[in-house]
């Protein structure tokens, strides 16, 4: 009897050792997984705005995140937005909330700072001391707006939507105007060498450059790319003197876009989920403009 007390206590000792040390090992795991990833999202931003190691980002280069949340206080809805103010010499956090129409509802200064966004927990116990547990939220979306000497230079926008097989996420950066900067495919499970080719230059990039007017109608075309295209597309345009390649973008700047072949679908996907998410970001960033000038909010971007 005793010796089976003794098994029975060393297998209960080695699990929960065993179980320590895996729980150690997954919130280490998880924690770098997570450096990473916003690592990855970070250099995806900046190489939009066309900077990299060659070419690194100034310092005056800032990056302010405004994050939106769909508010219901008893049983009315409103939009609430996290958004970047100036106090004093720094930049925190402070709580707007917009009618469903568009109207300034409140306005709550929280202490929360840059790095303290970042952190979903964070926001979220901002939010509840500003709304003082009177409302529930759900996260809806976050803008990234990047700003140079105190001037607003371009908005990266974070998305995703629906695919040929699953859901397709995106990284959308647009200029003031809301032209499009660039577009980078983060993740996607379309079929290889199908609709799994919307990673590729050739196919991405048709979306570089795009004005907003073209947006608003942008279309897929069943045609043949065109090899003068794909070669600027793919950065392959070689000894194309600048002019010839300046001459190429002008000329297909207005095109729609060309589908991948045999992938009409996933071509389709991207093109109509961009369209959308320019659209609705042109309005949503139009009222929250008006509204912060309106209430004279002093906003860091």
């Amino acid at each position: 009897m005793k010796q089976i007390l003794r098994i029975t206590i060393g297998l209960i000792v080695s699990c929960l050792i065993a179980g320590t040390i895996m729980g150690g090992a997954y919130v280490f795991t998880a924690k770098a997984k997570k450096y990473n990833e916003q690592l990855k999202e970070e250099e995806t931003m900046l190489g939009l705005l066309g900077y990299g190691k060659a070419n690194p980002a100034p310092p005056a280069l800032k990056l302010y995140s405004v994050y939106r949340y769909v508010v219901d206080e008893k049983g009315s809805k409103y939009l609430g937005y996290l958004l970047p103010v100036k106090k004093g010499g720094a930049i925190d956090y402070a709580v707007l909330l917009l009618t469903l129409d568009g109207k300034f509802y409140a306005y709550h200064e929280v202490k929360l700072g840059l790095e303290q966004a970042t952190d979903p927990t964070e926001r979220e116990k901002a939010l509840e001391g500003a709304l003082k547990g009177s409302a529930s939220f759900v996260y809806a979306d976050e803008t990234i707006v990047a700003c140079m000497d105190g001037k607003r230079l371009a908005y990266l926008l974070p998305g995703r939507f629906q695919g040929f097989k699953t859901f397709i996420r995106v990284m959308l950066a647009l200029n003031p105007g809301f032209d499009i900067l660039g577009l980078d495919i983060l993740e996607q499970e379309e079929d290889p060498g199908l609709g799994g080719d919307i990673v590729q230059p050739f196919f991405k990039n048709q979306f570089k450059d795009k004005t907003f007017d073209k947006i608003k109608d942008l279309d897929v075309v069943k045609e043949p790319l065109p090899e003068e295209y794909r070669k600027v597309l793919e950065a392959k345009s070689g000894s194309m003197p600048e002019k010839e390649i300046q001459s190429v973008e002008e000329k297909y700047k207005e095109k729609d876009i060309y589908a991948l072949t045999g992938a009409t679908i996933s071509s389709r996907a991207v093109t109509t989920g961009v369209k959308d998410m320019v659209k609705r970001f042109a309005y949503r960033i139009g009222v929250l403009d008006h509204v912060v000038a309106s209430r004279d909010i002093p906003v860091g971007f």
